[in-house]
């Protein structure tokens, strides 16, 4: 039976807007917040697979976050103690592997460069690609994420709530902050708009960079997790809690699709060659592929995956899928 999506375009009113219609960050009169204490949504637990993962297995530790690069043609995978690189044009080759000074909460790659944040470290860790040369950055606080755009790199700082930005000699030029919980992912959309997701917040928010401020808001369903910016100037936001996808437009942010996606909705991936999003579905031990052109999600293809598929990322040259098990059980590789 096929699922319909729920098409939207809100205006952004105090039943949905993150920001300018209550009181005090945080307090009661906060339309925003549905419970007294929030908790982050987090991947549910997987079971145990009953069919095969398709496509090929790379043996691997538990994988943390993977990115993939492709002017360099490089595969960042994040392990404990480690980032490892793979060489997209030989993934079966040996990776080289980058020692790093904690655990790797995000990746992100472009450009020839991965970023790797270190919360425990108070680090974005740079990793030139394919070289494997490192340079870091220091953080006041935790940051959950980071990416480079335009010679500058963004930072989300969780436990600061805000925005960090780096000068692309990695000294901190601005910070930016008002009306978040938690800064846990920074998105740069093709159009040029910054937008932020606040997991504990369940919301996303726009940011002015050159402005310095925190703008708008809007709930993204139940219990969002992760997050990815297509090619049509639109977020991608996994609703884990929910099950659904959603899709918000950045100029103006508004709620555009909800589309039901049961069994754990959780890392999301984006083929910009073929416009599909790739959604890990960590309940179900599958990834599923959707086409996101039109006016609502369409599923195109559905595997099984290795068990507990927290990370997922895609090889755009080729458009292989590439997911990563949090336990242990390998690196997947897909060719759809």
């Amino acid at each position: 039976m096929r699922r319909s999506a729920v098409v939207v375009a809100l205006p952004l009113t105090c039943a949905l807007l993150a920001s300018g219609c209550s009181g005090k960050s945080g307090g009661g009169d906060d339309d925003l917040q549905i419970v007294a204490n929030p908790v982050a949504a987090t991947a549910p637990a997987s079971p145990q697979p009953t069919v095969p993962p398709a496509g090929t297995v790379l043996g691997s530790s538990g994988v943390k976050a993977m990115a993939t690069d492709a002017s360099s043609g490089t595969l960042v995978v994040a392990v404990d103690g480690a980032v490892l690189l793979y060489r997209l044009d030989d993934l079966s080759a040996a990776p080289a592997r980058v020692p790093v000074s904690g655990a790797v909460e995000q990746l992100s790659a472009s450009g020839g460069q991965a970023l790797a944040t270190i919360p425990s470290q108070g680090k974005v860790t740079r990793i030139a690609l394919p070289s494997g040369q490192t340079s870091d950055l220091t953080v006041a606080g935790q940051p959950a994420d980071a990416v480079a755009e335009g010679g500058q790199t963004l930072v989300a700082v969780r436990d600061r709530k805000a925005v960090e930005v780096f000068d692309e000699g990695g000294k901190p030029v601005k910070t930016i902050e008002g009306g978040l919980y938690s800064a846990d992912e920074v998105l740069q959309a093709n159009n040029g708009h910054t937008v932020v997701l606040d997991r504990l917040r369940t919301a996303v928010f726009s940011v002015d960079v050159a402005g310095g401020s925190v703008g708008e808001g809007l709930r993204a369903g139940d219990g969002a997790t992760n997050a990815v910016a297509d090619s049509f100037g639109r977020v991608l936001v996994t609703d884990t809690r929910a099950g659904a996808l959603l899709a918000f437009s950045t100029d103006p942010l508004l709620l555009r699709q909800m589309y039901p996606v049961p069994g754990g909705a959780y890392a999301i991936a984006y083929d910009s060659g073929r416009n599909l999003a790739w959604v890990t579905l960590t309940g179900r031990n599958e990834v599923v592929g959707f086409d996101v052109k039109g006016g609502e999600p369409v599923e195109k293809y559905r595997f099984a995956t290795v068990r507990q598929p927290d990370s997922v990322t895609v090889d755009e040259k080729t458009s292989r899928v590439v997911v990563g098990s949090a336990t242990g059980e390998g690196i997947q590789v897909i060719q759809p």
